[in-house]
């Protein structure tokens, strides 16, 4: 049997609601889907974000699907093959938050980070 036969656990809402509460709490289930709106200051940003996502969904080979307009982007997962939601969607989120987040000002180091308080710099509005 291949490793594509062997059908993938799927979450039940409830599964799936509470490890986004206690995971990815800027993250919902909403129609079969778990979705995540990013909040940009300009389409420079909005560009930026759907990048980040692109690459990382490429190197996960796992394919989100992505809304944007001229200041926000809506990223939704879910596991076509397995008709719900699975450990993949769980672990692309994840990795989506912590890149898309990143904040290297609050880590300390030699990074100073994007000045937010200039509007031609800032890109991404962070969560608070």
């Amino acid at each position: 049997m291949t490793a594509e036969a062997v059908k993938e656990r799927t979450y039940s809402e409830d599964e799936i609601k509470a490890r986004l509460a206690r995971d990815l709490p800027h993250w919902w289930l909403e129609g079969g889907w778990i979705r995540r709106k990013y909040r940009t200051n300009s389409w420079k940003g909005t560009l930026m974000v759907i990048n980040t996502v692109g690459h990382l969904a490429e190197a996960a080979w796992h394919h989100p699907d992505i809304t944007a307009s001229y200041a926000w982007v809506e990223v939704r997962l879910q596991n076509h093959a397995a008709k719900g939601i699975t450990d993949k969607d769980f672990e692309l989120a994840k990795k989506i938050e912590e890149v898309v987040h990143w904040q290297p000002a609050k880590n300390g180091g030699a990074l100073e980070g994007t000045p937010q308080q200039d509007a031609r710099f800032a890109y991404i509005k962070y969560d608070k």
